[in-house]
């Protein structure tokens, strides 16, 4: 999931949730303990569905949705303070969210359709106002176990995979585009429980950065924790999950020569996801420290969408609300 903030070269930008996460952004354990199914990452929420789990495991495409193992969705979402850059963004947007595993390949995606709806405030614009028409993660994880056909776990340390992390902003020119990878090494852990955790930590490879001072640069480095449980299930039968990422960002040299930017930023995600077989509501907290690397409390060095100076408030909470189709 995105944001848009006012730039100075580019007009409105659209932000990345991932130059810290993104909602969607960027990005936690994709499925409860109990699923059948390796886990996989995601900026809001991927999680298992009521028909996955030890027994969906002979199912196939005729079941009620149109892949065994590929699950997809389609959410409108809306946004309120969303901290991602030096404005606070509304949004109401559209998502296409993707997520698996099969063989090695556990898989984690979305695609956000910026103010789709035509709804935001002034720091807000999208698809069809000149704004970004388009911002894509994917974050694909290559289980090492697999591909070596080794049992590589020891102690809680379940599986390992190789790790990516990619998020694609499609703004108009250079000024208005982030074009950013994380590579490292990632593994699931056994907590003996219904919780479900993974951990990644990443190196950072930036290109276009709505530019900013670390572009064509590796530039820090990202710690991820990623946590789901399972609250219930109910006789209409719907579920009840609760599940949760926090990134850490650091080791960068943007705040180097920049009072306005900071080298380190913490994003904390909260998702309440209560689905059906195909209907899903999610409500969304999200905790933002320097979000997008931004220097919470400084001046910011260009005027906001009034023309007027403004403080940066890149730390506090944002919310997100949703209502999904899976299929």
């Amino acid at each position: 999931m995105g944001a848009m903030e006012w730039w100075p070269k580019g007009g409105y930008r659209h932000l990345a949730l991932s130059v810290s996460l993104g909602l969607g952004a960027m990005t936690l354990a994709a499925f409860p303990a109990w699923a059948a199914d390796g886990q996989g990452d995601a900026p809001v929420i991927e999680q298992e569905t009521p028909d996955e789990g030890p027994t969906a495991e002979g199912q196939t495409a005729d079941g009620p949705y149109l892949s065994d193992w590929y699950h997809q969705n389609v959410t409108v979402i809306g946004s309120k303070n969303i901290r991602f850059g030096p404005q606070q963004v509304d949004d109401i947007y559209l998502e296409y969210e993707f997520f698996g595993r099969k063989g090695p390949l556990d898989l984690y995606g979305y695609i956000d359709f910026p103010k789709f709806f035509g709804v935001g405030n002034a720091a807000d614009s999208g698809i069809f106002d000149k704004g970004s028409p388009v911002f894509m993660e994917l974050e694909p994880r290559l289980s090492i176990d697999d591909m070596t056909g080794q049992d590589l776990s020891f102690g809680p340390f379940k599986e390992w995979f190789v790790a990516f992390d990619y998020i694609f902003d499609w703004g108009h020119t250079t000024e208005s585009r982030q074009n950013t990878l994380y590579a490292g090494l990632g593994t699931d852990i056994d907590t003996g429980s219904p919780l479900g955790l993974s951990f990644n930590v990443y190196k950072r490879r930036q290109w276009e950065n709505y530019g900013a001072a670390n572009e064509n640069s590796w530039d820090g480095y990202r710690a991820q924790l990623n946590y789901s449980y399972p609250l219930g299930s109910f006789d209409n039968g719907a579920s009840l999950v609760y599940v949760g990422f926090t990134n850490h960002d650091f080791g960068s040299d943007l705040g180097d020569n920049d009072p306005t930017r900071t080298n380190e930023s913490t994003v904390a995600t909260n998702v309440l996801l209560y689905q059906f077989t195909h209907l899903r509501f999610m409500a969304v907290a999200r905790y933002f420290h320097n979000g997008g690397q931004w220097n919470d409390g400084e001046m910011a060095p260009f005027p906001n969408s009034h023309g007027d100076s403004f403080e940066l408030r890149s730390t506090g909470w944002g919310y997100y609300f949703g209502v999904g189709w899976q299929f």
